[in-house]
């Protein structure tokens, strides 16, 4: 993505929708930057992490191995 793209509310990006809408696994608003959603090799969401999470943080990593793991 290259623009600036709405996140939550009505104008929401479709891709946002699918990883943060109703219908996701994980459904919520984005809270703040950097934000990190962990999608699996079928498409499926895996997990969500916050802007906390630093992407190689033990409970990222552990969720990512696990994942490459899945067949």
């Amino acid at each position: 993505m290259f623009d600036k793209i709405d996140v939550n509310g009505a104008k929401r990006h479709p891709l946002y929708a699918a990883l943060a809408g109703k219908s996701s696994p994980f459904p919520g608003d984005i809270k703040w930057n950097f934000g990190k959603f962990l999608v699996g090799r079928d498409g499926t969401i895996v997990a969500r992490f916050g802007s906390g999470d630093a992407p190689d943080s033990p409970k990222v990593v552990k969720a990512i191995e696990a994942a490459l793991a899945a067949k």
